[in-house]
């Protein structure tokens, strides 16, 4: 979108005040300045509603609202996080709090720019200009990124923190993002660590152990993040990415008590309540899970934030409590995020399962068989996901626990399990998806332990001087259970000793084809990071025009570690 830093008569305003008079008062200083259309609102669920359908220039937020436990830091935190602010839009927030902190903590982040009360029409007009004023200086960057063009966008961010050029701080955010979303974590990180050196600030240092975790080294991360929680305790972001470094490792308690202090932080936020709800309900705590889940339904369910995944696991908790109209009524909530979804393959896979639930319940035995054993065939298709293995699992426990004979089921449990069990957190994870039957938990964990197992009898022949011989049995081992880690691993052999494998290439070829086909190279597993919104913790967002890679729902499968 072109930019007109001196020109509001075409701008869209929106003004989220709850106090009238004070909403009445911004409203008419917009006007003076000649802003074309100002819209209003006096609640932040409402102005959630608003911006994730509509689009505006100026966004004018109050930061505290009476008698809402949510602020507009949350809303812009939650809007920021899932991509829902296009880069054009100026968001100014309102507040009394005049102290420097909180000044230097809204200039450290995407905001645009803080109007302190009481403030007159000449401040405001201030604050918009010299925010559309930033926006424009950076146009190329961002032009660019509409484009695609992702590797030039990256070097103009560079080429102007270098030179410390205007907004050079702001330019290393945006292009330390883009190096990291693109896979150049080595580059992203050195970036995160020259702003450091230049001027020490928090989204700088949780940069850094973002670019830690995604270069598969979570312990380093979380020891990154534990210092810089040490110095701000209340830096809800650092949490988030602590809580997915902690579950990456397979501390899955630590990993909920962290969650647990983003959710006493934000307690209105989506995401997060999704997050701690879903590792509280997997991890065996489900009356805490069903209870945040619950809650970020009631808040989100019409949110571009919410992950249907939600819903599923109130289904599954729905039948475990033998309430059928709740589980009838979760069935309709999932049918109608199906029928206005514009990519309804995931949200028809979780209706299924909550359809097949209900079957169950009204005790349709023959129906919830058939879905199982038509999932279960396919279960080895390239489709197929981590999530709809937890959840198959999850449903199969349910007849074992009802002693519905399902002859096939022991088959299929070492399928999926074998073919996801990546690492020791995926494994764990879906041990307790299947957790209503210890057989099944078991099962997993013996699967996991044999994909250990290949792995470490390959890798031995590369010991002996027979890497050719590695990447083979790798191979062989990973087309037979589908398993990215033997996949992986098998890349990684080639991509190692490249000269002292003779079959080389077509080796390479025989890899690569599975990688592609089967996504091996797909983002580690994450908690309530749905599709499209790509939410990133600790990260700067970018204009629509970017896409990064995707988690394909709840739990997609992780890269091997």
């Amino acid at each position: 979108m072109p930019f007109a830093p001196n020109s509001l008569q075409d701008a869209h305003a929106l003004v989220i005040e709850g106090n009238l008079q004070s909403r009445s008062i911004l409203v008419s200083q917009l006007r003076e300045l000649g802003v074309g259309t100002v819209s209003q609102c006096s609640r932040l669920v409402e102005a959630r509603r608003k911006l994730e359908v509509n689009r505006y220039d100026v966004v004018i937020c109050e930061q505290h609202f009476e008698r809402d436990s949510m602020s507009g830091q949350d809303l812009l935190d939650d809007l920021r996080r899932n991509q829902l602010l296009p880069f054009y839009t100026v968001f100014i927030m309102v507040t009394a709090e005049a102290s420097y902190a909180k000044v230097a903590e809204a200039a450290e982040s995407a905001l645009d720019a803080y109007l302190l009360k009481p403030h007159t029409g000449a401040r405001l007009s201030d604050r918009i200009m010299m925010a559309r004023e930033r926006k424009k200086a950076l146009e190329a960057i961002f032009t660019a990124i509409d484009a695609e063009q992702f590797h030039e966008a990256a070097v103009l961010c560079l080429e102007r923190f270098e030179a410390r050029g205007t907004y050079w701080l702001y330019a290393a955010r945006i292009g330390a993002e883009l190096l990291l979303r693109n896979g150049e974590i080595g580059d992203a990180q050195k970036l995160y660590e020259a702003v450091i050196a230049a001027k020490t600030l928090p989204w700088a240092r949780l940069g850094v152990a973002r670019a830690q975790l995604e270069g598969g080294q979570p312990a380093k991360a979380v020891t990154t993040l534990e210092s810089l929680i040490q110095d701000d305790n209340t830096y809800a972001d650092a949490y988030d990415v602590m809580g997915r470094a902690q579950f990456e490792l397979g501390n899955f308690q630590s990993a909920l008590t962290t969650y647990q202090m983003a959710t006493k932080l934000t307690p209105s936020s989506i995401s997060r309540l999704l997050k701690h709800g879903m590792l509280a309900y997997y991890t065996g705590d489900k009356s805490e899970g069903v209870e945040l889940l619950d809650r970020a339904t009631r808040l989100g369910l019409d949110s571009k934030m919410f992950d249907a995944q939600a819903l599923l696991l109130l289904a599954f908790a729905r039948l475990d409590n033998n309430d059928q109209r709740g589980l009838a009524r979760t069935v309709d909530q999932l049918t109608r995020l199906r029928d206005r979804s514009h990519a309804p393959a995931r949200p028809h896979r979780l209706l299924t399962i909550a359809e097949s639930l209900l079957a169950l319940q009204q005790q349709h035995t023959s129906r919830a068989l058939d879905d199982v054993r038509r999932m279960a065939n396919d279960a080895l298709s390239p489709d197929f996901d981590f999530e709809t293995a937890c959840n198959l699992l999850a449903l199969m426990s349910r007849l074992q626990m009802r002693s519905i004979a399902l002859n096939e089921a022991e088959g299929a449990v070492d399928t999926l399990a074998l073919r996801f069990c990546t690492s020791k957190a995926m494994s764990e994870l879906m041990a307790c998806a299947a957790s209503g039957s210890q057989d099944f938990a078991d099962r997993v964990r013996g699967a996991h332990s044999q994909i250990l197992k290949m792995t470490e009898q390959a890798m031995t022949l590369s010991i002996k001087g027979d890497p050719q011989g590695t990447v083979m049995k790798l191979l062989e081992d990973g087309e037979r259970t589908l398993n990215a880690k033997l996949i992986e691993s098998a890349h990684q052999v080639l991509q190692r000793y490249t000269v002292r494998i003779a079959e080389h290439v077509a080796l390479n070829e025989r890899t690569e084809a599975l990688r592609e086909r089967y996504r091996t190279t797909a983002q580690h597993s994450r908690l309530g990071e749905h599709t499209g919104a790509a939410p990133t913790p600790g990260g700067v967002s970018l204009p629509a025009g970017y896409k990064p890679p995707s988690a394909d729902g709840l739990l997609d499968s992780a890269a091997p570690n």
